[in-house]
């Protein structure tokens, strides 16, 4: 049931009502014997066209459906500032994000296992990756062949869970097809069904959009929705928590309630079992640190009484760097510009097929073309000693750090993992606008495809803090962008490829030889240099900001432990991409949606 807020009490509160808490609060409301609270920050956007229509998500950034953050001046970007986006409304980042849906590597999630968390390796989270979707592929071979989509395993893929994905790409655009037989010409077609934990190469990706209403299909939908048909589910959207409620006792500190602003007064929700934070990698400790949970020194700068000290609150922050060169292509070719351009001739036509065969650009969100790449420089056996001796020249000696760098190293290294992720983008990717995100404002009047590159695993390592009492206030993010060299070192020779890639004879006939980029600096990637300046004057994030309240040991800078209960309390526990110890490769909604999955059986259990 909805509420205006004037709920008495609740066995549990869940603090957020995104991507992660709202699967938390509806598993915990399947029990009928337990009232659940969601508070959230932001309004039920469920209705918003810009919501549900897939390709109408870049006009949620900066809206009042974003919390519009933004990272301190970097200075290894040229002091620029990286634009935070991260969901304001119910759903949270799910309901404004580009949908692209995005298996983890099985290495990634058995790190986390190697770092002080045995019960969390690839086997006891696969269960849950199954659990929250439901996978529908295309209905005719045509389809999947023209996706090259041959490689779908029924022991791997979800079949039975609420969110809907589905595969985006379409007979009518031919790139996508070219964008596979390119792969398959490399020696790089996917190895196998990318949420087997083991695939590398490219492939067609899915997308969480309904194939039936082609709609988005986010966690408001699957999860928060369908829940408040329960007397027993209460949500109260519009609600700024300004802080957790403790006391102490002879046993620890226990969460006892929660105090919020609703309507411009501050209320009071008790919660007589747990309180769970799932406000998202920055609002997650932010609010620890609101309410005296963090570092000592940081709290008492700001006057804030101390419950609890722990110095790993809103460190080990961790993101995925990205960026991408538009080549024009050939007169014909059919691209998202002239959407973006909201040309009105295409804008009609868009409309037009959308509102009477659910077809047409508007189904499409982002990516829909991507790839799981190690760096093909370092491919063959010269290249392999190369890369050692890269690795070895910037290895730590510093043994915490070393720890990590190890790890990941051993990921990054393997021959079975990608360092990188490739995909393609069919507009223009606005880098040449200083300072914006990687989908801006200032359109050129052409028509591009965008090739861009990620990080998959990068070494460098920030943080996020509290700037002020005021709950209001934006929080310091620090991510310490390419602080680690490796990291531009890596990433600058995914940059090189995108050359490769365009030059191929299966995607080269699409781009006009001459044709113009998006940036100055684009024409001058081949080179290793040219492809560092590249990236520190374009590299974006890729919204994948984790880490910052992560489940490691205390003393390796933990803040929660494997039950995702804080050290030092009894029942407050974290649910939310903010524990994830290291983050996976490239996006990492399905991550955060097994984790959830997960935390509700936990607390369940207890």
């Amino acid at each position: 049931m909805a509420s205006d807020g004037n709920v008495s009490s609740a066995d549990y509160i869940v603090i957020g009502g995104g991507t992660a808490g709202l699967v938390v609060a509806n598993r915990l409301s399947e029990d009928p014997n337990v009232h659940v609270l969601v508070l959230e920050a932001g309004q039920d956007h469920a209705q918003d066209p810009r919501v549900n229509i897939p390709a109408l998500f870049t006009t949620l950034m900066g809206s009042e459906a974003d919390f519009q953050y933004q990272t301190t001046p970097q200075p290894t970007l040229n002091g620029r500032q990286v634009k935070q986006p991260q969901g304001k409304l119910l759903g949270g980042s799910s309901a404004i994000n580009g949908q692209a849906f995005i298996a983890p590597s099985k290495a990634d999630i058995d790190a986390w296992a190697k770092l002080g968390n045995p019960e969390w390796d690839w086997a006891s989270l696969l269960p849950y990756y199954k659990k929250f979707y439901t996978l529908t592929p295309p209905p005719d071979k045509e389809t999947l062949d023209h996706l090259g989509i041959d490689w779908l395993d029924d022991e791997t893929r979800g079949t039975n869970g609420p969110v809907q994905a589905s595969f985006p790409g379409v007979l009518q655009n031919p790139m996508i097809k070219a964008w596979i037989d390119a792969f398959k010409a490399m020696n790089y077609n996917a190895t196998s069904d990318p949420f087997s934990g083991k695939s590398i190469g490219g492939y067609s990706n899915a997308a969480t959009i309904d194939t039936r209403t082609k709609t988005r299909s986010y966690s408001a939908t699957a999860y928060g929705i369908p829940a408040l048909q329960r007397p027993n589910f209460h949500l109260v959207t519009g609600a700024t928590v300004q802080k957790l409620l403790f006391s102490k006792g002879p046993n620890g500190v226990t969460a006892t309630g929660v105090q919020a602003i609703i309507g411009g007064q501050s209320k009071t929700f008790p919660a007589s079992r747990e309180v769970i934070l799932s406000a998202g990698v920055f609002n997650t400790p932010k609010l620890l640190e609101l309410s005296g949970i963090g570092n000592e020194s940081i709290l008492k700068e700001h006057g804030i009484e101390t419950i609890i000290n722990n110095p790993g609150v809103g460190e080990n922050l961790q993101d995925h760097l990205m960026t991408g060169v538009s080549f024009e292509v050939v007169d014909g070719v059919i691209t998202g510009d002239p959407l973006m351009r909201q040309e009105p001739e295409a804008l009609q036509q868009a409309q037009k097929l959308y509102a009477e065969h659910k077809a047409g650009s508007f189904t499409m969100g982002g990516v829909q073309s991507h790839a799981f790449m190690p760096v093909l420089e370092f491919a063959d056996a010269a290249g392999q000693k190369a890369q050692k001796e890269l690795f070895d020249k910037y290895a730590p000696k510093d043994s915490r750090e070393a720890e990590y760098y190890n790890l990941v190293r051993s990921i990054v290294e393997s021959p079975e993992e990608g360092s990188g992720a490739w995909f393609m983008f069919l507009a223009q990717a606005n880098l040449h606008e200083h300072g914006k995100s990687f989908v801006g404002t200032q359109l050129l009047p052409e028509n591009f495809a965008s090739l861009g590159c990620a990080q998959n695993h990068p070494f460098s390592r920030g943080w996020t803090h509290i700037s002020s009492t005021d709950v209001d206030a934006t929080p310091n993010i620090d991510p310490n962008y390419f602080s680690h060299p490796i990291d531009l070192e890596l990433m600058a020779r995914h940059v090189q490829t995108m050359e490769t890639l365009r030059n191929t004879p299966e995607l080269a006939k699409y781009f006009k030889p001459d044709g113009k980029r998006n940036h100055p600096d684009a024409f001058n990637i081949k080179d290793l240099e040219g492809a560092k300046k590249y990236l520190l004057d374009t590299a974006l994030t890729t919204y994948h900001g984790c880490g910052s309240a992560p489940m490691l040991p205390r003393d390796k800078g933990g803040v929660v432990d494997q039950e995702l209960k804080v050290y030092g309390t009894n029942n407050l526990r974290i649910a939310d991409a903010s524990l994830f110890p290291l983050i996976p490769r490239n996006n990492i909604m399905s991550t955060v949606y097994a984790v959830a999955e997960k935390a509700s059986d936990i607390i369940k259990r207890h």
